[in-house]
């Protein structure tokens, strides 16, 4: 059936597709509900619907500019404050059970992959998916949803499972504090202090992460122009490794797949620029807040192709799959975490890091009143933003290979 807007109708769309954006990031901030479901997922709900009505198409060029523009220079914006030599020096013990939880998680999908790889189609870019996004974040599933070139249905309903599973992890990992087995088997220091000085929640996460910042005209300039920079030379350097790297054997074929990824490339160089002059980029603002409202570009796009019966198909067994992934990251965790002598609140939000990114585990830990660990869990979750897509690559081609 034809949509109302039509696919050529480039204008309507884009201003459906900002609008709908921005819109998920004013009801995140303003609504505790929609910060507890996310914006990403409110937007991604209200192009599903949109597209399911016939009010939007399925398909367009317009879509087509997000997956192959907006991604590629959101990656570099997010990633542009994120030293690896601070983060190796300032982190200090959380980064041990964060590293731990990781491997966990790869482990977990590859896991999960032979146990549902005969009932889930498209598994293997899933997987390099699921692997990057719960050792990262939201940056590492978008990158890894194109750089495996997954269906925009897979993507939907892999989003959905995602996203619930990941809400009711957090729900679990909120309440671990008030379970007596946990308070009894881990030190807990930050929780004592909080129930002796009787300090109380704070407000809205997203709302108080999100606050108004100083963001120049020249921050903006020098933002754009450094995510284009970074992404253009990915796009020359990839196709070059991916052409003279043979195929002729195992190593070399993971190998390429590797150094042939444009995502990886992108993520290599943008770790690299900021190692090499951390001054520089840390004086830049607004970085994170343009590579964020990308994002969410991408998450209303990826809802328009969605079908609904499909997504109610698809979604269960992909919930197992994430279900799975996420207990191994649970239980390694917490073994490792009671051997290590690590504290209760360490391992909850090294394991949130994991699973949500670093902006959700430092929302925790300020709604929970741990602040002098907000800081060490931002470092450390910005990490898994590098490892998340190096892991994802690996674990897709792997399970290709395979």
């Amino acid at each position: 059936m034809k949509s109302l807007i039509s696919p050529e109708n480039y204008w309507g769309l884009w201003a459906i597709v900002v609008g709908f954006a921005a819109l998920s990031i004013v009801l995140e901030q303003k609504y505790k509900w929609a910060s507890v479901l996310s914006g990403a997922i409110i937007a991604l709900i209200c192009a599903m619907f949109l597209s399911n009505l016939n009010i939007i198409p399925i398909s367009s060029p317009v879509y087509d500019i997000v997956w192959g523009y907006a991604i590629p220079l959101a990656i570099p914006l997010l990633l542009m404050k994120c030293d690896i030599r601070k983060i190796a020096k300032e982190s200090g013990r959380i980064l041990i059970i964060f590293l731990i939880g990781s491997f966990a998680t790869a482990a977990g999908s590859i896991t999960a992959y032979f146990l549902l790889r005969n009932n889930i189609p498209e598994l293997e870019g899933i997987a390099a998916m699921i692997t990057g996004t719960y050792i990262g974040g939201t940056i590492n599933f978008v990158a890894l949803s194109s750089a495996f070139n997954v269906s925009g249905k897979m993507v939907s309903s892999a989003t959905v499972a995602d996203n619930l599973l990941m809400a009711l992890y957090f729900f679990v990992l909120i309440s671990i504090p008030s379970v007596k087995f946990f308070r009894k088997h881990y030190a807990h220091p930050y929780i004592d202090k909080i129930e002796m000085n009787k300090m109380s929640d704070t407000e809205n996460a997203s709302k108080n992460y999100w606050k108004p910042k100083e963001i120049s005209l020249k921050d903006i300039a020098l933002s754009m122009s450094y995510a284009f920079i970074i992404a253009a030379l990915a796009n020359i350097i990839s196709p070059i490794f991916a052409k003279i790297i043979p195929k002729t054997n195992f190593i070399f074929q993971m190998l390429n797949g590797l150094l042939g990824n444009q995502y990886l490339i992108i993520t290599t160089i943008s770790i690299i620029s900021t190692a090499l002059f951390p001054n520089v980029f840390s004086k830049i603002g607004g970085a994170e807040e343009i590579g964020t409202f990308l994002i969410y570009l991408f998450f209303f796009v990826i809802g328009a192709p969605a079908s609904l019966i499909e997504i109610i198909k698809n979604s269960p067994l992909l919930l197992v799959f994430c279900a799975l992934v996420v207990m191994v990251n649970m239980i390694v965790s917490f073994i490792f975490g009671k051997v290590l002598k690590f504290n209760l609140e360490e391992i909850i939000l090294a394991s949130n890091a994991n699973i949500g990114g670093p902006t959700t585990a430092a929302a925790m830990a300020v709604s929970k009143g741990w602040f002098e660990l907000v800081g060490p869990i931002m470092l450390v979750g910005t990490l898994g933003y590098v490892l998340g897509t190096y892991s994802g690559v690996f674990v897709g081609n792997l399970l290709i290979k395979l």
